[in-house]
């Protein structure tokens, strides 16, 4: 089966990509540079796709930075040592960004006769955006079903999320019985010059927790 993988390059997406290919995707990799300050993760995307036998690795510049509205482009400092189980939607919100992500895809998903999107969201470990739950993604593949030729054909596009229902150690635990190898990803939302990860910003932090959970070491961090 060809499925398209929205690729960031930070770990779920990777993890994602891993277990879709287990299971017998060819994987057509998609990452978006949308004026992230956090760019670094598209050098890593490369580098993941490479990992994965991507047999096509698209990328697109859209640049949601003009339209603003988060911190991940520029709009205020990158929040440090947030509570991880804050209930509020955290700053680093980017407005509609999945939904434009899945939008690519999907038209992508057309032109090279894919059956399936693979995307990485989490609804646990998560910093609890509205675009990562799963019924914005029964949502979306409604919407796909009705907005592409190949749906009113009958070959409606799927969705999946193989990490939606997974802890973050869980996420990390899976990936590693994979062979993926994360020394590859970026996280960070507010890496150094050189970078590095801060430690501190959700993602960094969210992800920190979840090495400790799974028992393993942080190849980024040694």
């Amino acid at each position: 089966m060809k499925a398209v993988l929205l690729l960031s390059g930070g770990l779920d997406s990777y993890t994602a990509g891993a277990i879709a290919r287990a299971d017998g995707c060819e994987l057509y990799a998609l990452t978006v540079s949308y004026g992230q300050v956090h760019a670094s993760e598209v050098e890593a995307a490369r580098q993941v796709a490479r990992a994965l036998g991507a047999r096509r690795h698209l990328e697109l510049d859209v640049p949601l930075s003009k339209i603003g509205g988060s911190a991940l482009v520029g709009d205020g400092a990158i929040p440090k040592d947030r509570a991880l189980d804050d209930a509020g939607i955290p700053s680093t919100y980017v407005p509609a960004r999945n939904t434009v992500f899945l939008s690519l895809a999907m038209a992508w998903a057309e032109v090279v006769g894919a059956e399936a999107i693979v995307i990485g969201v989490n609804a646990l470990d998560y910093s609890g955006y509205p675009d990562c739950r799963p019924e914005y993604l029964r949502a979306f593949e409604r919407l796909a079903a009705l907005a592409t030729k190949a749906g009113v054909e009958g070959r409606p596009l799927r969705i999946l999320a193989p990490l939606l229902e997974l802890s973050k150690a869980d996420i990390i635990r899976r990936g590693l019985s994979l062979g993926v190898d994360y020394g590859l990803t970026r996280s960070c939302y507010d890496p150094t010059p050189e970078g590095r990860p801060c430690g501190r910003c959700d993602s960094c932090r969210l992800r920190a927790r979840g090495f400790q959970e799974a028992g393993a070491l942080d190849p980024v961090l040694s």
